[in-house]
Formats: C-alpha cells, sequence, structure tokens
C-alpha cells in the first residue's frame, strides 16, 4: 500500500515524490528527464521538488514542460536562494519561478537554506506571498535543531509546513534529535538524495544481499530500492529520489513494495550505524 503523509494544514501527499537536481543541465537528457516526470505523475506520484538554485533556472524550466497541461496533478515545491530571501527579492524571486514553471501557484515556497537574511523578514515575503495567491503554504530546508528552534519561537514560524534535508542510509545524523524534533512541531521531514550521492552507498554488500532477498513486481529488488524503501518506513518523511528516466522511476516506485524485516533492519544498523550523539546537520 502506498503511503502517504500528511501537513499540518491537513493536506496529504504521497511519502514518495519526485526530485529534480541536474534534470535540465545536458539537453541531450532532457526528453528522457520530462518522460521521466510524466510517468511519475501518472503512476501517482505528484510531489515534485526542484529550486531556483538548479542549474540556474533549467531545471524548474523542465519541470514547467512536463507539467504543462496537468498542473492540477502536482504538488508543486521550489526553493529561494538565501541571497534572494529578502523582503523584496524573494517577491521577485518567486515570480520569476512561477514564470518558469509556467504556472501561477506554488504548493510548497521554501527557503533553501539558512543566510543572513533575517529569518522573520524571509518569512514575511512567504506571508504576503500567501496572501497574494502566488504559494499555498511555505518551509525550509537545510535548518538544524538550532535553526528550527529560532524559526518556532518567531510568531508567524508555527506555519512552517516542512524541514527538507540530507537523509539517507549513509547520513542519518538527523535521527539523533533532527527528525524527533520535526515530529513534535507536526512537521514533514523531506528527504533529499535518499539513495545517496555518485552510488558508492549501492554497491554495499549488506544492500546487495538484502535486495537479493527481496521481489517487487517488475523482478528482483536492487540495492537502490532496498536504500529506498528504508527511508520510506519513517512515519512523517517525504523521500524525494531524483530519476533520470521512466524505467529508474518506475523502480522507484516499486520500491514501495518492498517491507523489510526486523533481520533486513539489525544488517543494516551494523553496515550504517545510526548516531550515537548529536551531529551538524550534513548537507550536499
Amino acid at each position: 500500500m502506498k503511503r502517504t503523509v500528511k501537513f499540518k494544514n491537513g493536506q496529504s501527499v504521497p511519502a514518495l515524490g519526485m526530485g529534480t537536481w541536474n534534470m535540465g543541465d545536458d539537453a541531450t537528457r532532457r526528453s528522457d528527464e520530462i518522460a521521466s516526470l510524466r510517468t511519475g505523475l501518472d503512476l501517482g506520484l505528484n510531489v515534485i521538488d526542484t529550486a531556483e538554485m538548479y542549474g540556474n533556472g533549467r531545471s524548474e524550466n523542465v519541470v514547467g514542460e512536463a507539467i504543462k497541461g496537468r498542473r492540477d496533478e502536482v504538488f508543486l515545491v521550489t526553493k529561494v536562494l538565501p541571497s534572494n530571501a529578502s523582503r523584496q527579492a524573494a517577491i521577485k524571486s518567486c515570480k520569476a519561478s512561477l514564470k518558469r514553471l509556467g504556472t501561477d501557484f506554488i504548493d510548497l515556497y521554501l527557503l533553501h537554506w539558512r543566510g543572513s537574511v533575517p529569518l522573520e523578514e524571509t518569512i514575511e515575503a512567504f506571508e504576503k506571498l500567501q496572501e497574494e495567491g502566488h504559494i499555498g503554504s511555505w518551509g525550509v530546508s537545510n535548518f538544524d535543531v538550532a535553526d528550527m528552534e529560532e524559526l518556532l519561537d518567531i510568531p508567524q514560524g508555527a506555519s512552517c509546513m516542512t524541514n527538507q534535508v540530507l537523509y539517507c542510509l549513509e547520513h542519518r545524523g538527523i535521527e539523533f534529535d533532527l527528525l524527533d524534533q520535526d515530529r513534535a512541531s507536526h512537521l514533514v521531514t523531506m528527504a533529499y538524495s535518499p539513495l545517496g550521492q555518485g552510488g558508492g552507498m549501492l554497491r554495499n554488500q549488506t544492500l546487495v544481499n538484502i535486495a537479493r532477498q527481496h521481489q517487487t513486481s517488475l523482478g528482483p529488488a536492487s540495492p537502490a530500492q532496498i536504500a529506498l524503501a528504508w527511508v520510506l518506513r519513517q512515519s512523517s518523511v517525504l523521500a524525494i529520489p531524483k530519476a533520470g528516466s521512466a524505467k529508474h522511476l518506475k523502480e522507484n516506485v516499486a520500491a514501495q513494495e518492498i517491507i523489510l524485516t526486523a533481520e533486513d533492519l539489525a544488517a543494516l544498523d551494523k553496515a550504517f550505524a545510526p548516531p550515537t550523539r548529536a551531529v551538524p546537520l550534513e548537507v550536499i
């Protein structure tokens, strides 16, 4: 059964979405990237995450082309750079993103990471964008425990819907404190790069061995599917892996069929040790 997560405003979305980091960087892959996103929509993955930073807007352009004529099916997430997070610049950046995305509405607008602009000023811009109907809600990305505490102490900080952070088997630091803090604040944690970076993690022998013990509707499970199933097992976590082709996208979808056993989880804990103390938030 496909899992969903619910934002504090009551809106539910699939726990598996689609990331777009590096999409649009290589023109020869553009048609495959668009096909992947459209396949995801066909299969019910309506969360698409992008950012103005990705390829200086090229990723948003790809997303805009992929969702043309299908905007009503999409829960659209994009992000503003901290250098553009001032009162006026954030509004200008949002409108530029809207143009590249070919829409007049962003479902969830995030501050990409903490910068020098006071959080109160950025939130003021987000609230104005919400009042004007340009965004549905807002959140943050790459915020650690202290950042979230500061944010939630601001009067409008309670309107924050999500914290998007790095989370995968080889980057488990948020399990020590941040993940529970987000849950206690009724925030959805969006997990970016849930399959790691560069494929090195996926060659781990434990992952390979566990994959051999599982099947999906597409056939034998892959290490990537095991790694994704591991992230998806967490409540209140929305995973946004990137899939550069329709084939890869279908493999991500099939990962939802995998139920890891207690033995699987114990083996993964041994291969990828959970945190035993607080560590600074890891960022890619």
